[in-house]
Parts: structure tokens; sequence; C-alpha cells
């Protein structure tokens, strides 16, 4: 019910740990990432670093890790352990360039609020 209504935490929780988890019967990353997604743009901190490796790794989501680095900014800003750390490791991946852009991504993202 949670998650017809959209509620991130209900989203990030059926994302994570039943579309998400291999050992779930329910398992489809297709249908975890788009929850993951929903959830971060909304302003749910903890789906940003499971929405940034399904990003990097392109696991029910494009790969790009731009989209990946942008994700763990983000996070990072709102203070999500670990986040700089996995920065380090995409950005060992994306030219300068790159990595600009995605911090500029990052500073100017805003949560949708519906």
């Amino acid at each position: 019910m949670l998650v017809k209504e959209r509620d991130p935490r209900a989203q990030f929780l059926l994302g994570l740990y039943v579309y998400g988890n291999p050992d779930s019967k329910m398992f489809d990353l297709n249908k975890a990432a788009p929850l993951l997604l929903d959830a971060a743009e909304r302003g749910y901190v903890p789906a940003m670093i499971p929405l940034a490796g399904a990003y990097a790794e392109g696991k029910g989501m494009p790969k790009s890790l731009f989209d990946s680095y942008k994700w763990l900014a983000v996070a990072e800003r709102w203070n999500s352990p670990n986040a700089g750390q996995l920065l380090e490791q995409v950005a060992r991946e994306l030219k300068p360039d790159e990595i600009e852009k995605a911090k500029a991504a990052a500073a100017s993202f805003t949560f949708k609020t519906k």
C-alpha cells in the first residue's frame, strides 16, 4: 500500500530487499532500480548508494558512471556513510571533465516533492 502511495522508505525497502536481493524469490533488478530512483529523487538518502551502484554496474539501469558519480555526490552532501569512499572509486573511471559535469549536476539537483 505504501509503495503505491510512493512512500520513499517503502520503495527503498521493496527495491533493495525484495527485488534487489538475489536470495529473494522476487529478485528483479528491472523492478528494483526504478523504485530506488524514485525514492532517491524524492530525498530518501539510503536509496542513493544502491542506486549509484545500479548505474555503475548497469544492473536495472543503463550503465552510467556519470549518474553513479552524481548520486554519490548527492549522497555525500547529505552525509551518507561511505559515499566519499565510493566517489573516489567511481572517479578513477571518469575523465576530469566528466567529474566536473557530474559534480555540477549533483550541486544543482533538487529533490522532487511529488
